[in-house]
């Protein structure tokens, strides 16, 4: 029996999982989380076999659950439920360890299907927009944050979590993340404000995003 958490702040879809999941003999749905803190505190209480990780949720996104959980529990499969418009986030979700991801609209077979091919190990990408995940995936990584270092002589975790705030990461997801305390968390940040010469969020994000988009 393949043991299967649902992360969904959408009380009716996260049902609707459930029913077509508990349809097939294999899968156990041991429980729902409304967001990606629940999501974590219920990985560690259930020990599910895969979670299946709605990416954008209240309190803590799924990309956060998602390192979380595989820092924790290695072992545990992720499989992000996404929209074609998620790209971003879905890069962040499998950089951190996620077995690939699956678009809303897919039919119940294959839902059920994809659940244990993970399970077994396998990366599930769709064909359906894979190609436009290759191409979100060249505006990140090491290209992207030797621009920003180059830029702004940022160091490594400065870098880091400059790509975070890029990302949409708040402040506390930050911390949460990358385990600094809140103070830690905003001291970094206010040396990226300060080398960027931004005067908040919105004017240090448009210079980084500037910065990276540069040849």
């Amino acid at each position: 029996m393949i043991k299967v958490l649902i992360a969904d702040d959408q009380a009716i879809l996260a049902d609707g999982i459930k029913s077509v999941l508990s349809s097939d003999g294999e899968l156990e749905v041991v429980g729902i989380a409304g967001n990606g803190e629940e999501a974590v505190r219920l990985t560690e209480e259930l020990s599910p076999d895969v979670v299946l990780m709605d990416i954008r949720m209240p309190v803590m996104n799924g990309v956060i659950s998602t390192q979380q959980i595989k820092r924790a529990r290695p072992e545990v499969k992720v499989l992000v439920l996404t929209t074609f418009d998620d790209s971003d986030y879905i890069l962040g979700a499998i950089n951190n360890g996620a077995s690939g991801y699956l678009l809303k609209d897919t039919s119940a077979s294959a839902l059920i299907d994809s659940i244990k091919n993970a399970y077994a190990g396998d990366t599930i990408l769709p064909a359906k927009i894979a190609r436009h995940i290759a191409d979100a995936a060249r505006m990140v990584g090491s290209d992207r944050e030797l621009k920003l270092k180059r830029a702004f002589s940022f160091s490594d975790r400065e870098t880091e979590i400059a790509l975070m705030l890029l990302d949409g990461f708040t402040n506390k997801q930050i911390a949460a993340a990358l385990k600094l305390s809140d103070g830690t968390a905003r001291n970094y940040i206010s040396s990226i404000y300060e080398k960027t010469g931004a005067d908040g969020r919105a004017s240090a994000i448009a210079v980084l995003k500037d910065a990276a988009r540069k040849s």
